[in-house]
């Protein structure tokens, strides 16, 4: 069940970034993420209702989902997006693997889990992986105070993005499902956004175009709803920094999908910057050994 679920969210989020390059340009990104989170709770919410399977939830769970709604699904996607404007997309992608190693830390600090070495290991794998794969687009990039500001908002929207996983960790030990966890975080975090759109004048505009109307569909159900299911799943059943290895592999996938869609020619830095990532797999979900404590003669 947790292999399926991993696949899925790989597969899901590494596909992703077809339908955000669709939506880019015609309608302001704070809406653009409000719309796509707004229909992804109405979707939730409509299931949950149907199904009888809404929690209850009290004063405390609803400040942990608004939290959550203000981490996971508002401010991360906005240092993202905007970071997106001044730096490269696989600088972003490089900078958003060190989630692994975020997770692993605000894990031992927030809930005293041990920081497991294989883990640490494979993370650091997987974030030199990703820098070989994206070498190219790396090294062309010259250093500028934009670079620095953009660097600035993918750590925070990284540290952001991590947050979010601590709080959805925290919710499942009260009892609380990511189905609806989710479906209040995302309508907070649909309603943060909208009311940022209103406060700084942004037009509240749609963009009614097969393109942008589908892929705003993509984003919502597959990208949202089914994946930060499967994604916050996962933090609950294996710990968040196994979960965030997800966050390696799926600029692979989308480098896979871009060799066929876009033409992307694989180098030999990039091949071995793959087999790192793989590796890096290997190492965080491999099963430490039980230790076999000695016994003590008298």
């Amino acid at each position: 069940m947790n292999l399926s679920l991993y696949l899925l969210t790989v597969l899901i989020w590494g596909t992703t970034w077809i339908a955000i390059k669709l939506q880019v340009g015609s309608v302001a990104i704070a809406l653009s993420i409000a719309y796509r989170f707004g229909l992804a709770a109405l979707v939730l919410f409509a299931i949950l209702l149907l199904s009888r399977r809404l929690q209850a939830v009290n004063r405390r769970g609803q400040l942990l989902c608004l939290a959550q709604g203000l981490c996971l699904f508002c401010v991360n996607f906005l240092c993202f997006y905007t970071a997106s404007q001044w730096i490269p997309s696989g600088l972003i992608a490089v900078v958003f693997s060190t989630a692994t190693l975020w997770n692993a830390l605000n894990a031992r600090v927030f809930f005293g889990q041990r920081i497991a070495v294989n883990v640490l290991a494979g993370g650091a794998f997987g974030l030199a992986g990703l820098a070989l794969l994206f070498w190219p687009e790396l090294a062309g990039h010259q250093a500028s105070r934009e670079t620095l500001m953009g660097l600035a908002l993918a750590l925070f929207g990284t540290l952001c993005f991590s947050a979010g996983n601590m709080l959805s960790s925290l919710q499942q030990k009260a009892g609380l499902r990511p189905l609806t966890t989710n479906a209040w975080g995302m309508l907070y975090g649909a309603l943060i956004l909208t009311g940022y759109c209103l406060l700084s004048g942004t037009p509240l505009s749609i963009d009614w175009r097969p393109q942008y109307f589908w892929s705003l569909v993509y984003l919502a159900i597959p990208g949202s709803v089914i994946g930060f299911t499967a994604y916050l799943t996962l933090v609950g059943r294996m710990g968040a920094d196994r979960a965030a290895y997800c966050t390696v592999l799926f600029p692979v996938v989308a480098l896979n999908i871009s060799a066929f869609v876009e033409g992307y020619q694989w180098t030999a830095p990039a091949l071995m910057g793959l087999v790192l990532v793989m590796l890096g797999n290997v190492l965080v979900f491999r099963k430490p050994k039980a230790a076999v404590a000695p016994a003590l003669a008298r």
